[in-house]
């Protein structure tokens, strides 16, 4: 929309020329309708000024008019009708129909033969902002030639820019209102945002609002057991909640509570509510406007925020709007902090009763499904039996396992195994080295034959005390040539049965000297195991010898070796902070990929219990044992 000024100068230049002409009261008309049109006061004198400006500018205009759309009606109304608003205009309805529809400028002849050179016309023109219709003009023309008819639809056009801008401006105000609101709204959010403690903060929240919207109270009140209490008022720091003006304002929180809307009074609009405790707490404390809204969190109303003037104005609708909103958005921030400061039994309480509600009400049909799926669950633990089984780490052994030992100090010449090779009966470990001894023992047979060779000397002349003498270092060389020799075959040390190489690789160790006595070689048979289970002794006391179990190898994971249990240790070993017995078993059938030394778990069947009691024992036997321990 053009400025003031300009509209001025247009209107002295109009004025001027209507004298000019000599016609004093048509420029005294146009005169006047301008300064309507630019001190307009309200929107229909605005719509009606405009539309008589337009039919002052288009020759011979026999009717107009301007319809708008009602957004709280949802369709168009008449805005402006021209030259009488009396006058009926719903045969330009079709028209009008047509520019909305086509969204561009129309015109419609209103003489059935159209070779006429000059006919009459209705020509609309749409209103459109943004690609929104605001509304559309219609003109009922003269007959007239159709360059003077393109001429007023262009003059129809142009005139519209005028409506356009002041939907534009409106649209503006509007945008600008609702900023203004929400930035309103958030600082007041901040306030109760910056307050830690839930009183500080809803009285700081209502000083507040008091001062921005020029309130002389504002209370904030909570439902507790059904019945609104007043928790702060505005610029009191301390009231009595028993006083009457307390109780008043209680019985008019109640009416927003019970009913979860927005009440007003007095009463603005078919649609406002209204109640008799707040037609009554304004007749006592001399109010001229209430407005009070429900604080929500959760979908839930817990309180209420109320308004109050005494004097200046009563509450319109963008400040009413404004305070629904500060019901939603002030209800999470308090309630929050309100949750924040109960104790522990409160909050169990609550979370109980949050639970019940999801459970029993009318909304949540998850929680509904997920507490029916466990209930079942439950029941059916509780009468179905199980086989109850303990596990157990295992390992496996084997059932006879013997250490190849060095038979006396030596170095090792040859080591052909290692541990894991599948050894026969006889084959050969280890060789210490036997050079010393096979000296040794050439020495013992040179000594042996130069004596026996000396006795024969003294045999043959009879000399019996030198026969004596040669014949005990005879024998004594022999028995040294018997030591050697049994030394000699004992530096092979060979494998006494069939089976694995458990443990012991001399490969990286030939040349090194042994001691006597040291383990060189474990082998265990192939056809002969036992399993050793470290038993938790939390679980100890089901087991018992012949029981049956099963077990499962990290090298064998498909399979499932059969054992029975064949002896309990009673002595417990303590491993990672608990401690667990030896229990041996005995397997029932032998797998020809099942090596000493594989671990795995091993599970032993008990018998037959309730689901429940396998899944819960150990947690309720531990709960007892921290009872008794409790317990003075």
């Amino acid at each position: 929309m053009s400025s003031t000024t300009e509209i001025e100068r247009f209107l002295e230049v109009a004025g001027a020329a209507g004298q000019g002409q000599g016609q004093g009261q048509p420029g005294d008309a146009e005169t006047a309708t301008w300064s309507a049109f630019v001190s307009a006061a309200s929107l229909d004198q605005f719509y009606g000024s405009w539309l008589a400006i337009l039919c002052a500018q288009v020759d011979e205009v026999l009717g107009a008019l301007l319809l708008i759309r009602s957004d709280a009606e949802n369709t168009y109304v008449p805005g402006a009708i021209w030259p009488d608003v009396s006058r009926d205009m719903t045969y330009l309805a079709p028209t009008a129909q047509r520019a909305l529809t086509e969204r561009q400028g129309v015109v419609d002849s209103a003489v059935a033969d159209a070779s006429a050179e000059a006919s009459g016309a209705r020509v609309a023109y749409p209103v459109e902002v943004a690609g929104n219709l605001h509304g559309a003009v219609v003109l009922d023309l003269a007959p007239r030639s159709q360059r003077q008819l393109q001429h007023a639809l262009r003059l129809l056009h142009w005139g519209t820019a005028w409506l356009v801008d002041s939907f534009r401006q409106r649209e503006f105000e509007r945008r600008q209102a609702d900023i203004d609101r929400l930035a309103l709204a958030t600082e007041l959010v901040t306030t109760a945002v910056q307050e830690q403690r839930f009183k500080s903060a809803a009285l700081a929240v209502a000083n507040d609002i008091a001062r921005r919207l020029d309130c002389e109270r504002v209370s904030i009140g909570m439902d507790r057991n059904g019945e609104s209490r007043v928790l702060a008022i505005s610029h009191t720091a301390m009231f009595d909640p028993k006083s009457s003006l307390s109780r008043r304002l209680g019985e008019a929180m109640d009416e927003a509570l019970d009913l979860g809307a927005t009440f007003v009074h007095p009463a603005q609009g078919e649609d406002a509510l209204t109640g008799a405790s707040h037609a009554a707490l304004a007749q006592e404390a001399g109010d001229i406007a209430i407005v009070s809204t429900p604080l929500s969190a959760r979908g839930e109303d817990w309180g209420v925020l109320m308004l109050e003037r005494t004097r200046g104005q009563v509450f319109d609708a963008p400040s009413i709007e404004l305070v629904r909103t500060l019901g939603l958005l002030l209800g999470p921030v308090l309630a929050l902090k309100r949750d924040n400061e109960r104790g522990l039994p409160k909050r169990a309480w609550d979370g109980l009763v949050t639970g019940v509600r999801a459970l029993f009400g009318p909304r949540h049909p998850g929680w509904k499904l997920i507490a029916t799926v466990v209930l079942i669950a439950l029941v059916f633990l509780s009468v179905a039996d199980g086989q109850h089984r303990v596990a157990a780490t295992t390992v496996v052994e084997g059932e006879v396992q013997r250490a190849a030992v060095a038979p006396f100090e030596g170095y090792i010449a040859e080591s052909p195994v290692r541990a894991g090779d599948v050894v026969k009966a006889g084959v050969l470990l280890a060789r210490l080295d036997d050079k010393e001894l096979l000296l040794e023992r050439t020495r013992w047979e040179a000594e042996r034959e130069q004596h026996l060779r000396k006795y024969r000397q003294a045999l043959a002349v009879r000399d019996r005390s030198s026969m004596n003498v040669l014949g005990a270092q005879v024998n004594q060389a022999e028995a040294q040539l018997q030591l050697i020799n049994e030394r000699v075959t004992r530096s092979r040390i060979t494998a006494p049965f069939d089976g694995v190489v458990v443990s012991g690789d001399l490969s990286q160790l030939l040349g090194t000297p042994v001691e006597q006595g040291k383990v060189l070689f474990e082998i265990a048979p192939l056809d002969a195991y036992r399993v050793i289970l470290k038993v938790d002794e939390r679980d100890i006391a089901h087991l018992a010898v012949g029981q049956k179990g099963e077990l499962a190898l990290s090298g064998i994971p498909g399979a499932r070796l059969p054992f029975s249990v064949a002896r309990i240790t009673p002595v417990s070993t303590a491993e990672e902070g608990r401690n667990y017995f030896r229990v041996e078993a005995n397997m029932e059938a032998a797998n020809e990929r099942l090596r000493p030394g594989m671990e795995g778990v091993g599970k032993v069947s008990i018998g037959e219990r309730r689901l429940m009691w396998i899944w819960t024992h150990k947690l309720v036997d531990w709960m007892r044992l921290a009872f008794w321990t409790w317990l003075p």
